[in-house]
């Protein structure tokens, strides 16, 4: 069995970090962030208080990167601090919900883009139907697509950087180049100065609707909905971890590489936002027969960054952000499907995981590791709504985030002596701050989004049998 190549530079890490996060997340859900507050000011604070966050956990992750780079990041964080079992409960709900439903959500979302370009690929094209089951040729392109990317990176990493560098470098220069656009196109129509004027309203706007009359817990469970947005869409910035065991000076690089990363998209997605309403309207009518009328929180099919550039380029900009979709999502995609098989062999070398799992194919790469993440987030992409997905994997997101930062504190008192090539930022003060924030906002989701995230947590629980499953296994052999 051949080892993992370390051949992973700084540039690479940066990519596969701001790659995996930006999909097709900051185009489309800030006209659900809109109806749901009501107001600008407040959208755009909750994309600050996201990157905040972000930004909080990717410092902490850089020490534990530091002081463990090796293959499995994240998995191997948790149980070096509280054992196989919550590790594998970690790497259980990855597998189940985490990795995949964001993967299968990403493909669904390049596959409806694409649809722009080729009629066929329609949601409503149902190739097969059984009862209330179908598939669509939406979801069919959806599954060719991940089981593409998880070929072309059973290659060998090399496939994968490439890929990764030219996606993603291209993404970020669009969307730089959309906030341009809006910036100097923008600043002449005047909606900015009324858009930020607006104030909090989650009346008659949405169905996550919390309750009309303003009161600072309506404020809180209203922002604690539309974080889901926003949050969803700053994820995945862990990813790098995973590839630890091909990343070169990873003591250096993983920290660095989640710094840099976070920092750029985060700016990014605030800049963009501001673009969106320096271009248009914030509220308008469901009805609006122009994008205009309909405003942000009402653009067509939620595409709210078509909405933006047809306000400047007219027809063309369907075409326009289509393709910038396509290509954000097909990057995103290649950086979720490179780095989640590492996390499944790096579980399959400690038994918790299909053994299978744990080899590595003549280039260098866990290839069935790769076939098993696609099977997966193939049967989520003709099961489960981009909604549903949305929900399960930003809820079960969070509470590993709050488990692994806790690592840090109790690694700091267990181990004190071990060593830290690199110290979080602001420790214990910034850490803390990240885990009762993120506390909150699950809390907050359980209440107001108590179906989707309920079944989220049902399905980390369900990893505890299935862990003695793998353990007894195990010890039989």
């Amino acid at each position: 069995m051949s080892q993992l190549k370390r051949s992973l530079n700084l540039f690479d890490t940066i990519m596969i970090v701001s790659g995996s996060m930006i999909g097709s997340g900051i185009f489309i859900v800030s006209a659900d962030m809109t109806r749901t507050l009501g107001s600008p000011f407040w959208v755009l604070m909750c994309w600050i208080i996201s990157g905040v966050i972000t930004l909080l956990a990717a410092l902490s992750y850089g020490e534990l990167a530091g002081m463990m780079p090796k293959a499995g990041g994240q998995f191997i964080y948790i149980q070096r601090a509280f054992g196989q079992l919550t590790a594998f409960v970690y790497g259980w709900t990855v597998f189940m919900v985490i990795q995949t439903g964001v993967i299968a959500a990403v493909a669904v979302a390049f596959a409806r883009f694409m649809g722009v370009f080729i009629p066929f690929f329609d949601e409503n094209n149902k190739l097969f139907m059984l009862g209330n089951f179908s598939v669509s040729a939406t979801q069919l392109l959806a599954v060719v697509s991940i089981f593409f990317l998880s070929y072309l990176n059973s290659l060998g990493v090399n496939n994968g950087k490439i890929i990764q560098r030219v996606f993603t470098s291209a993404k970020l220069l669009a969307l730089f180049g959309l906030i341009l656009i809006g910036v100097f196109v923008g600043y002449k129509t005047g909606y900015w100065k009324s858009n930020i004027q607006l104030p909090f309203s989650s009346s008659g706007l949405s169905s996550n609707t919390i309750n009309p009359d303003f009161n600072y817990t309506t404020l809180l469970g209203a922002l604690g909905v539309a974080l889901i947005g926003s949050l969803f869409s700053s994820d995945a910035w862990n990813n790098v971890t995973f590839i630890a065991g091909e990343v070169k000076e990873p003591q250096k690089n993983i920290p660095l590489g989640l710094l840099i990363g976070v920092l750029i998209v985060t700016i990014l997605y605030v800049l963009a936002n501001v673009a969106y309403f320096m271009l248009l309207p914030a509220l308008g009518s469901p009805e609006g027969k122009t994008v205009l009328d309909r405003g942000i929180a009402f653009a067509q099919n939620d595409r709210v960054g078509t909405a933006a550039l047809s306000a400047v380029f007219g027809q063309t900009s369907a075409y326009v952000m289509a393709l910038l979709i396509i290509i954000s999502t097909f990057g995103c995609n290649n950086g979720l499907i490179l780095s989640g098989s590492r996390l499944f062999q790096s579980m399959a070398n400690e038994g918790l995981f299909f053994k299978s799992a744990s080899f590595l194919n003549k280039n260098s790469v866990p290839s069935k590791a790769l076939w098993y993440q696609a099977t997966w987030a193939s049967v989520l992409c003709v099961s489960g709504s981009y909604g549903s997905l949305l929900d399960y994997c930003t809820f079960a997101s969070l509470v590993f985030y709050i488990v692994t930062i806790s690592a840090l504190f109790y690694l700091r008192k267990k181990e004190p002596d071990a060593d830290r090539p690199y110290k979080a930022f602001g420790y214990p003060f910034l850490p803390a701050i990240y885990i009762l924030v993120t506390a909150l906002i699950c809390i907050d989701l359980l209440i107001f989004k108590t179906l989707n995230t309920g079944l989220g947590l049902l399905i980390m629980l369900l990893g505890i049998p299935v862990f003695y499953i793998f353990k007894a296994k195990k010890n039989a052999e």
